[in-house]
């Protein structure tokens, strides 16, 4: 058999039938008024002529209609009105197959909340988008869709559409995805060959080929394949003279790029811009006020048409147009979407200066007796101010996001690869880039270098600097077996590092990620700047219209004195640049910058002190607690327990009860379970050899709060605390209630086991308090929040450890439900309540809090249900995280008096208030200067959030 070797591959061995690509969903309809047989004949008569629709079945019985249908020939939405149309009420839709994928979208020309909430607008009016969030502070959008009814084609259209630019930054599952720009492909066919070649290889799930870019994206299994294998399946499709390479590809660069372009063309424009405008000024406001140096300004080119005149008209009309054709374009787009934004207000303003000027030349040009007032440096001016406080404002808002910037930064660029042997003594090395490391490799981390990625340490001994990440100052020793962390720094031993996370699976990159959606989330508080600014242009313009009316009727009618009118302007022009300067003075930007610009500065902050904060709903709530719910074990205390004593009760032997101990507490999850089969376990080894197995558990039980039970042979075992005793009949003799009680004294936790009904004896379990918990309990007070203790524990070593640490409130003895609703009782009293924990059995009470904050070192169940994570499980971050959420709502409402205050005092200043007392009014191009640094001061303060100090350190305890 011959063939042409490689384009065999493009041809699938087996072709398969068309029904099995196509994707089929099921989705069910609960209908109301459906009564009989002929109810059901009608609806399945209505749906069975639809194309796409594959099989109906109604039950008339329950009113449920279950139609499997082709989600690219048909939508649920079109099955669900033809049951309408057929006259029955469609009460309830459930799709049993829908996946729901999300996509980033950069978004490039918001200026205000206004340009944000029209472009949410368009995108939740695309069919299959289920929710859409976009940042204003952020540029971006984070968009929730159903795969089979949209896509990020059309949901970049639809922000185009909606007068901004977009750009795809991510969709699906990019967790395991790489780009690779690839060299030596010259035709479509050459394209198919590498597509075809990638599909192929083990472990990829999906390739996307860009042909225009030359960039292939290839999501992957990283427990199969990797980058390097993929670059190396490229090379491998070289055919004879065809040779393919490729290179990695990252498009994450192209943010800071477009970032840096941005700012660069808002300089350009302005610096543009003022080449024409500085002239202006000076023709206009400095050489006439200098009659040897201005008088050929006055020289008449035609009837009354200076040549100054003709001169500003000529300068002027570049900006006007050519600059200030961003505001015409924004202006556009927003009425065209029933909006009005800050574009508006300038195209408004610019426009009314600009023609009534060129009116002005016209009538100079064609009358000998004319005189009147241009306004043309007004125009110039204005623009030229608007473009340099934008200019300042991006530059600004860039520095917002600083801190995280900071974190991705760390990650090391380069890392030496390394095969070994048997031994673990090294065959080979290589240096290759960071993003080509691949899981289950063995890097390289020499004395003094960043590590890559996360891994279990195979060879050699160091220490690890992971204040960067934990914000832990003091180095931890690591060595084989030990986890390191990416981002963090290998202080001065060599060792080998066996890849466990790679890419965006590092700890690191999932914090960063966090972070990212926590800035893209809205704060609450936000809601106010939104529902200001779907109003505020409309107020601007009717204030500015009633401004000019109520300067040129009165003018015009002789109310206010003559000597008001400034030399060489009417009562219309007077009026008019009064209406001019309300357009422009006033400024939605600062009002919808006020809240997002913080809540990035805090979260980027918060992130790089070891705080984790999931949202600007949580920041916002953590500022009103006045409550704080305290998980025991793991959380006041050290979180590693260790048996200090154990005892006998009754007739069986020591060796007995080490073996049931650590067989039915072997299943459980507890610490202090752990600390119990550790201790069984050298126990067994002193009264004789350990056996390597041990005896096997059936009917295991965990009780929740109270211990475990199961059988072990033919015995019936109970391993926990006075409780569960209870709770299962077991009576407790007076001599294990005395070494209860005298350990309960100590705040140690007493674990009973009983056999066979019996207590056979018990083990005192001690978990000492973290060294910082009290001095962190009375900082709180001093706060004016109180702390309550809610634990499984029994009441007399929780009322030991909350003496110690200075707690007076203490809940014992409760279950994991029973703390959710201990939070719930004091929410009910009107308390805002914080819960820290960190275990599974605290993500109820977690999750039931108005503010839930997990231990770090706690469960991955804990961490989920939580709004805040405290990544270095030191109690000062509870207070990091209560404080920076009170600087940065302190910060807002300075943020919001500011711009509030500013558009308040500002548009009662420029539509003349002041004028007729003192003579001040505030000229039209100033108004615009004005209205640029109101945005700037407000990024500017929220800026000053990055100075955040914590109140508390660790080290000073």
């Amino acid at each position: 058999m011959e063939g042409n070797g490689i384009d065999d591959v493009k041809i699938p061995l087996l072709q398969p039938s068309t029904d099995e690509n196509v994707v089929v969903r099921t989705v069910t309809f609960q209908i109301s008024d459906i009564k009989c047989a002929s109810c059901v004949n009608s609806i399945e008569s209505a749906l069975q002529s639809l194309n796409g629709v594959r099989s109906i079945a109604v039950s008339s019985l329950d009113g449920r209609a279950a139609v499997k249908f082709v989600p690219k020939l048909i939508t649920a939405k079109r099955i669900k009105e033809s049951i309408e149309e057929s006259g029955f009420k469609v009460n309830e839709v459930h799709d049993h197959d829908q996946d729901i994928s999300v996509c980033r979208v950069r978004i490039k020309g918001m200026a205000c909340t206004s340009c944000s909430e029209s472009i949410e607008r368009a995108l939740q009016m695309i069919d299959g988008v289920k929710r859409a969030i976009v940042g204003l502070a952020l540029e971006e959008a984070k968009v929730h869709y159903d795969p089979s009814l949209a896509n990020p084609e059309k949901i970049i259209e639809a922000v185009e559409d909606a007068g901004f630019g977009a750009e795809l930054i991510s969709s699906g599952n990019d967790a395991n995805k790489v780009h690779l720009k690839l060299e030596g492909i010259d035709s479509e066919e050459d394209a198919n060959v590498l597509v075809s070649y990638l599909e192929l290889a083990a472990g990829v799930n999906r390739v996307e080929m860009d042909l225009l870019e030359h960039i292939v994206t290839v999501s992957y299994d990283p427990d199969f394949t990797g980058p390097r294998t993929l670059i190396h399946c490229v090379q491998e499709a070289s055919r004879g003279s065809k040779v393919y390479q490729a290179t990695l590809y990252s498009p994450s660069g192209r943010r800071e790029k477009d970032k840096v372009n941005e700012i660069r063309i808002y300089r350009d424009q302005f610096l543009f811009s003022c080449l024409f405008s500085v002239p202006v000024f000076v023709f206009a406001m400095v050489l006439p006020m200098l009659p040897p140096y201005g008088n050929w300004l006055n020289y008449k080119v035609h009837n009354m048409l200076t040549l100054g005149l003709l001169l500003r008209w000529i300068l002027c009309t570049p900006v006007q147009f050519i600059i200030g054709k961003r505001f015409y374009v924004g202006s556009y787009h927003a009425l065209r979407r029933r909006s009005a934004n800050m574009d508006v207000l300038v195209a408004l303003g610019t426009n009314a200066a600009y023609f009534y000027s060129l009116y002005i030349v016209i009538k100079a040009l064609t009358s000998d007796t004319f005189q009147g007032q241009d306004f043309f440096e007004t125009s110039s001016m204005l623009i030229s101010f608007i473009l340099l406080g934008k200019y300042l404002e991006i530059v600004a808002k860039g520095k917002t996001s600083d801190a995280l910037g900071k974190l991705t930064q760390l990650v090391p660029d380069k890392a030496y690869l390394v095969e070994i042997d048997t031994d673990a003594n090294i065959i080979t090395e290589t240096e290759i880039d960071t993003q080509l490391i691949q899981k289950n490799d063995i890097i390289k981390i020499v004395p003094g270098a960043k590590i890559p990625i996360d891994g279990i340490v195979i060879k050699g001994q160091s220490y690890a600097n992971e204040s960067m990440i934990t914000g832990e100052a003091i180095p931890i020793a690591k060595s084989p077996g030990d986890k390191v962390i990416s981002g963090t720094i290998n202080e001065n031993g060599c060792v080998l590092v066996k890849a466990t996370h790679v890419g965006s699976d590092t700890a690191l990159s999932q914090i960063v990620q966090l972070v990212e959606a926590a800035q893209l989330a809205k704060a609450p508080v936000q809601k106010l700047a939104d529902d200001i600014s779907r109003v505020f242009v409309p107020i601007v313009v009717v204030v500015a219209l009633s401004t000019w009316l109520g300067w040129f009727i009165p003018g015009k009618a002789g109310f206010y004195p003559k000597h008001w009118i400034p030399k060489g302007m009417d009562a219309f022009e007077l009026a008019l640049q009064f209406a001019i300067s309300v357009l422009v003075v006033a400024c939605p930007c600062a009002l919808g910058l006020a809240t997002p610009t913080a809540v990035m500065v805090a979260s980027g902050i918060g992130a790089s002190q070891g705080v984790l904060i999931k949202g600007g709903d949580a920041l916002e709530k953590a500022h009103k607690v006045k409550t704080i719910v305290f998980d025991k074990t793991g959380t006041l205390t050290v979180g590693k327990p260790v048996v200090v004593s154990a005892v006998l009760f009754h007739e069986f032997s020591m060796e007995v009860l080490c073996d049931m101990a650590i067989s039915v507490e072997a299943s459980s999850e507890h610490p202090i379970a752990k600390a119990v089969v550790a201790h069984a376990k050298k126990l067994r080894k002193n009264f004789g050899s350990c056996p390597e197995e041990v005896p096997d558990v059936v009917d295991f039980e965990v009780h929740m709060g109270a211990g475990v039970s199961g059988k072990v042979g033919d015995r019936t075992v109970l391993v926990g605390n006075k409780r569960l005793m209870h709770a299962c009949n077991v009576k407790i003799s007076s001599e294990a209630e005395k070494y209860i009680s005298q350990n309960e004294i100590l705040a140690r936790t007493c674990v009973l086991v009983s056999i066979d009904g019996k207590i056979a004896g018990a083990f005192s379990v001690s978990d000492p308090v973290k060294p910082e918990a009290k001095r962190v309990i009375s900082f709180l007070h001093s706060m004016g929040i109180t702390s309550v203790i809610v634990t499984g524990d029994n009441h007399a070593t929780a009322t030991a450890i909350a003496n110690e640490v200075g707690i007076d409130q203490v809940f014992a003895e409760t279950d994991p439900v029973g703390k959710a609703d201990k939070v719930k009782e004091l929410q009910m009293k009107g308390m805002t309540v914080a819960m820290v924990g960190d275990g599974i059995n605290d993500s109820p009470a977690l999750v039931a809090a108005d503010v839930g904050m997990a231990i770090g070192a706690g469960t991955d169940v804990a961490i989920e249900a939580a709004d805040i994570v405290l990544i270095k499980s030191s109690l000062e971050d509870v207070i990091t995280a209560i404080d920076l959420s009170r600087k940065t709502m302190s910060r807002i409402r300075l943020n919001y008096i500011w711009a509030l205050g500013y558009n308040i005092l500002g548009m009662p200043i420029a539509a003349g208030v002041l004028y007729p007392f003192t003579g001040i009014r505030l000229p039209p191009w100033l108004a615009g200067a004005c209205m640029a640094a109101s945005s700037l001061s407000v990024v500017s303060s929220s800026l000053l959030l990055q100075f955040y100090k914590k109140p508390l350190h660790v080290e000073s305890i």
